[in-house]
């Protein structure tokens, strides 16, 4: 389970890119019960989605020329430029080369061999998500790519991350965790291969919610759209596939009931 005590390859930030700060804070306190804080005046735009006081998520205006609006997903990492080595050496590409975020840390924005975008964090003053695996926080991230064993591969290489695969109905489904501990308990997330009509691969974060049906239409509500509506899985729990008013893609998951 995704948890806030993060090691190297674990899901450690997100934060959502977008053409319309102001609009996107609003949508997702609706969506999600989230506040908004921003970082300061020398943080460009960039700040804060908080629950209770604790950071879940940020939101920043959109820095890459041509970029659409989307999540990213942050690894954590204890070497940032050696990653970034590691990217290159392995097939991927450097969007973004290190660089130091303040105190915070330092980061680096990268693609893997299959397009899907994904960024890593090496931990200053900030050391990840305060809170996660909680209501209206990330619980899950899930790599949707063309070639799952040989994207793998490349996160293996920089990461060392483990897998599982699941047989479902019309696919394969890998489990993934980080290298340290128990393989079941350092899950954090999945790989799917690419589903018909899906126009490039991605990782999608998922946020736990109470009601899967209930964010649904309050989602549609607040201006955004479902791609996916809320269905059940077997053994995993409600999901929904949804989109923010300016096209981000994400999830939510109601888990079912422990064994």
């Amino acid at each position: 389970m995704l948890g806030t005590d993060f090691t190297t390859g674990s899901p450690s930030w997100i934060d959502l890119g977008s053409p319309d700060t102001d609009a996107a804070a609003v949508f997702y306190g609706r969506v999600f019960g989230w506040d908004f804080t921003p970082a300061g005046p020398g943080a460009g735009g960039y700040g804060f989605f908080r629950q209770e006081g604790r950071t879940v998520a940020a939101l920043g205006p959109l820095t890459e020329e041509g970029a659409s609006s989307a999540w990213t997903v942050y690894f954590q990492t204890p070497d940032v430029e050696a990653t970034e080595h590691a990217a290159e050496a392995n097939g991927g590409t450097v969007r973004v080369h290190a660089l130091d975020v303040m105190d915070a840390g330092r980061m680096a924005a990268l693609t893997d061999p299959g397009g899907a975008e994904f960024a890593v964090w090496q931990p200053g003053t900030i050391k990840g998500l305060e809170r996660t695996s909680e209501d209206n926080t990330l619980v899950w991230t899930e790599l949707h790519t063309g070639d799952p064993e040989a994207t793998l591969a490349f996160y293996q290489a920089l990461f060392g991350w483990r897998w599982q695969a699941m047989d479902t109905p019309g696919m394969t489904y890998r489990v993934i965790s980080t290298a340290e501990g128990d393989q079941q308990d350092a899950s954090f997330g999945g790989v799917a291969p690419l589903q018909s009509g899906a126009s490039r691969a991605r990782w999608v974060p998922y946020f736990a919610v109470t009601d899967a049906d209930v964010i649904a239409t309050s989602t549609q509500e607040s201006g955004g759209s479902v791609l996916m509506p809320p269905a059940d899985v077997p053994d995993v729990g409600r999901i929904a596939w949804l989109a923010d008013p300016f096209g981000a893609p994400f999830a939510v998951l109601k888990p079912a009931p422990m064994r």
